[in-house]
């Protein structure tokens, strides 16, 4: 395990001002809801594009949430305590630690994270410089926070890209023929031209 890490990182927590704290606190949600605002907005840019550019930003959302149910499966073999009841000499989370049974392997948060953002990428890369250094954060204030292991985001990170890479690369090409056929019928405003 990597309580060596997890320790490092909470102490240093522990030794930042009430503000940056608070931050993270809120950063952790904050950060997963701008990466949804930003998947919305370039599905909405992409629908004056081409079908396929359409297609992988309507991908987004539903590539991430498959990541998240994978997430949510491996939890459930896995079966990992959250760092901030089994690491012994830990310092207090800055975050309520979840329940008993909330599952710390692989973070959920990174896993969202990752996803959106690289959805968010694939569909329309310029904006690849601000979500993926977000879902990064995003990722590190779950440890930050307390509540994580290293491991945890870094697997959640990892699961979510690879998710929203291979789902797009598999299914794009589906999604793409389904657009052009919606822009014939009553979904046209999902997919104006």
């Amino acid at each position: 395990m990597d309580n060596d890490l997890y320790l490092d990182i909470t102490d240093f927590a522990r030794s930042t001002p009430g503000w940056v704290q608070d931050l993270a606190e809120v950063g952790t949600e904050a950060g997963l809801l701008l990466l949804m605002a930003v998947a919305v907005a370039v599905w909405w840019r992409a629908r004056r594009g081409g079908a396929r550019q359409v297609a992988l930003a309507l991908l987004a959302p539903v590539t991430t949430a498959l990541a998240y149910g994978i997430s949510e499966a491996v939890k459930s073999v896995v079966e990992e305590d959250r760092p901030c009841r089994a690491v012994a000499g830990a310092v207090a989370s800055l975050a309520p630690c979840p329940p008993p049974g909330d599952w710390s392997f692989p973070s959920n948060h990174a896993t969202l994270a990752a996803g959106l953002a690289a959805g968010a990428a694939l569909a329309r890369r310029l904006v690849a410089w601000l979500v993926l250094p977000l879902a990064l954060l995003v990722a590190f204030s779950r440890v930050f926070l307390g509540v994580h292991y290293p491991h945890d985001v870094a697997v959640g990170l990892l699961l979510g890209t690879a998710v929203a890479l291979l789902g797009a690369r598999l299914l794009v090409g589906r999604g793409t023929a389904l657009v052009e056929r919606a822009r014939g019928g009553r979904l046209r405003v999902l997919v104006r031209a």
